[in-house]
């Protein structure tokens, strides 16, 4: 299939065929994303907003500068930033934190590791947080690893600070979870620091060959909404990675519209897209 360029008429930039194919390129190379041919409008439209920071008249010359070290890895980091999707919100696909509040009374014989391998704003490794504290109570022996690629989001996870009519959560959680912001503030709430105090935030490449810095292994793992943007091959890949990070027996926790099942040496199916480590 041959790809037109953007017309000039419509865009600041040209977008042309080899451009969008190198921009494919280079992301899947760096976090493993496969972007496919219909995503030139998206790519367009959050990539021009870097060539016009970073002053480079076009697609062409800003994505030489990149390969070539202009901006370092600072600027190769805002390139992954501007083409990772974060969707979130509290307590998305509620059924996992049902299944988590009795996986955890199970397990809380021994201290506990939870990774939530994509943090985005926070919503989700919060919404662990709190069914942790909500399972065994405050103080338990459970630690949390929130990390995510995009280190724009990862601030925003570790500020805590959301609207108060944010999607997902009761007036309980509210009440218990949270402090309400006045005057300035009025309108937004932030995370209360007990609950803050759990979650180590850290930026985490799935692409990384430095899995082993992650530490010991993880009871539980949090992988929701990701591999969807990978291909078959790296799907797998990683999959291997997430199989050497868990205990055996620790679950892995996955979206809705991932399956797994070529991956029958790793993982048997536990409960709806929550698979337990072989």
């Amino acid at each position: 299939m041959s790809l037109a360029p953007m017309p000039v008429a419509e865009a600041e930039f040209a977008l042309a065929p080899a451009d969008f194919e190198r921009i494919r390129a280079l992301i899947h190379r760096r976090a493993g994303i496969s972007l496919h041919a219909g995503k030139q409008a998206m790519v367009y439209s959050r990539l021009s907003r870097r060539l016009r920071e970073t002053g480079h008249r076009s697609f062409r010359d800003y994505l030489d500068a990149l390969e070539h070290g202009g901006g370092g890895d600072a600027e190769w980091q805002a390139f992954v930033n501007c083409l990772t999707t974060n969707l979130t919100a509290f307590f998305r696909e509620e059924h996992h934190f049902v299944e988590l509040h009795g996986d955890l009374r199970a397990r809380a014989t021994r201290p506990l590791r939870i990774w939530c391998s994509a943090a985005s704003t926070g919503e989700e490794p919060y919404s662990i947080a709190m069914t942790v504290v909500e399972s065994l109570g405050v103080g338990a022996a459970v630690r949390l690893l929130a990390s995510d690629i995009d280190t724009e989001v990862l601030d925003a996870a570790r500020r805590g600070v959301y609207a108060a009519d944010a999607r997902g959560l009761t007036p309980e959680r509210l009440k218990r979870h949270f402090l309400r912001g006045t005057g300035a503030n009025a309108g937004r709430i932030r995370v209360r620091p007990e609950l803050a105090r759990m979650i180590d935030f850290r930026p985490f490449n799935l692409m990384s060959t430095s899995w082993a810095a992650l530490g010991e292994p993880f009871d539980l793992v949090f992988c929701r909404n990701v591999m969807i943007y990978f291909d078959g091959p790296t799907q797998h890949r990683v999959l291997e990675r997430m199989h050497a990070a868990l205990r055996p027996g620790g679950l892995l926790f996955v979206g809705h519209s991932e399956n797994f099942t070529d991956a029958r040496d790793l993982f048997r199916l536990r409960g709806k897209t929550v698979y337990e480590r072989i």
